[in-house]
Order: structure tokens, then sequence, then C-alpha cells
């Protein structure tokens, strides 16, 4: 007869978790009873509640000796953990106003034996389990990668690097462009340029300025500059030709211009419809006009 009970009894124990572990903690609010397995705890609890006492059997599980505790707690007075047949039973001895929320961890190796007031408000088994699930979501989120401060600075430097070159490039550009714009006044003896671009250079540079303009036709006109404490009488038009430069017998008034042009009507004439002679004259000018030199 103990051969059969032990058969049918033997695989019971195997498959049944251990309780390695319990501890309680009472609080303000409430008293919990937390009980840790050795696997995973799948058997089934069961409970029956009279006026003094809860008793909870769970199914499966076992313990090698008997456990007694006694409290102050005002939600637990004593709980004995007793090994039964296929079961371990744990007696809570309780006040009336005393009601018991059971309740298993994510992994289910632990089960929270919670002692609250029954007019409690407290949340049901799926708290704690949510609370897990809390956790594991911020380990999660502890784990994700994030980007190392050494990747951080190397952007930072290359944004730095990069601006401070465009601004060596700007600045070398500016010295380049003042260093060009003084020989831009010179264009007067060394370039061919037509009447629109003498007016632009005029604007831009402080040092030349126009006295006095009189066009001739649609392509040709007279201008009197003055440049470097100098005037310069200039045929601009097809061609750009010194005809004669003054320092001091400037002419002062419009009238006074008017009167120098009369008076060389004929040598305009010969820069404008030039012929061998004239021709002659005009390089003689031109070669005049590229040997002066004049102070910056």
């Amino acid at each position: 007869m103990i051969k059969i009970l032990f058969i049918f009894i033997f695989p019971l124990v195997l498959n049944a978790s251990k309780i390695l572990s319990y501890n309680i903690y009472d609080r303000t609010d409430r008293a919990d009873v937390m009980i840790t397995f050795d696997t995973p705890y799948e058997g089934r609890i069961k409970q029956s509640i009279t006026e003094s006492r809860i008793i909870i059997k769970l199914q499966d599980a076992k313990i090698e000796t008997s456990k007694v505790k006694k409290l102050s707690s005002k939600f637990l007075y004593s709980l004995s953990i007793t090994p039964m047949a296929g079961y371990t039973q744990i007696t809570a001895s309780v006040p009336s106003s005393v009601k018991l929320i059971a309740s298993k961890t994510s992994d289910a190796y632990g089960l929270r034996l919670r002692f609250v007031s029954k007019t409690s408000t407290n949340k049901t088994a799926t708290s704690l389990v949510s609370g897990q699930q809390s956790k594991q979501s911020q380990n999660f989120l502890s784990t994700l990668p994030t980007s190392k401060g050494v990747e951080i600075s190397s952007s930072y430097y290359i944004v730095v690097i990069a601006l401070s070159i465009g601004i060596i490039f700007l600045f070398f550009m500016k010295k380049k462009i003042k260093k060009v714009s003084p020989s831009a006044s010179k264009w007067l003896f060394k370039d061919n340029k037509k009447p629109e671009d003498t007016l632009t250079n005029n604007t831009q540079n402080d040092n030349v300025s126009i006295r006095f303009q009189k066009n001739l036709d649609n392509s040709n006109s007279v201008v009197m500059l003055d440049f470097s404490n100098q005037s310069y009488l200039i045929l601009m038009g097809n061609s750009n030709i010194l005809i004669d430069k003054f320092t001091d017998d400037k002419p002062s008034t419009q009238e006074d211009f008017e009167s120098i042009l009369q008076s060389r009507n004929e040598e305009l004439y010969n820069y404008l419809s030039p012929n061998d002679k004239t021709k002659e004259a005009l390089q003689s000018y031109t070669e005049k006009a590229a040997s002066i030199s004049y102070e910056t």
C-alpha cells in the first residue's frame, strides 16, 4: 500500500516548486508576504476564509520544514507555513476587517500575499506584474545605444574648422580686392573701355571724378576728368584717347570747357575720322599717354 501511494505522490513531488524563502514587510497601509520559489510556480492557489483566519493552499508547492512567525502588525497577527501532501498550506491569523490579495511576479519565481483592509482601494494582482514590466521597460531604455561624446565633439570641430576656412578665404579676398582697386584708376592710359565702364569706375574710386562731359555722337564723347591734382581731356568711345592734360589752367566752368572743345574742333574731328596722318598722330598720343606716370 505504501508503495502504491509513493508511486502516485512521487511525480507530484518532482514537479512541485520548492519554497526557498519568505519575507514579511509591515507597512502603514498593508502587510506583504513575499515567497520565493526555486522554479517558476505554475500551481493553483486556493484560499478559505474564516472570521479570524485566512488559509491559503499552494498546489504543487513544497517546503522542507514548517515555519511560524508572530507579528505585531495591525493587518497580520501571525503566519504559519506547513508542508502537506501535494501542497503547502499557509495560515494567516488576521482581523476580520482584513482581506487577502495574491499575485505572482511576471517570471513566476515569486508570490506576493498582500493583507489589506477590506475598504482599501488597492488594485489586485496585476499591480505587481505591471510594476515589474515598468522596471523591465526602464532597463530596456537604459540599454539603448547613445551617441558618444567623441562623435559630438568631432562634428563640432568640423563645423568650426569649416567656418574658420571660410573666414580666412574672405579675409584674403578682401585684401586682394584692396590691392587691385588702386590700379583700376590707371585704365585711362592702359585699357580701352566703354564710357559706361568709365562712369562705373568713377563712382567706385573717390580719387577720380568727372569735371565736364559732352557727347559728340552716339558712340563718342569728350570727358574732362580730375585725377591726382590734374585734369585730363579724354576722347572716349570707339577708342579711348588722351587729348591733353591740365594742371594750373583747368577749366572751371562749362563755358571754359566748351571753349577748349571749340579750339580743338579740328583735332577732335580728325580723331573721329582718322586718315593716315591722323593715325600716326593717334599712335603718338597713345604712346605719350602710356609713358606718363602718376602718383597714387
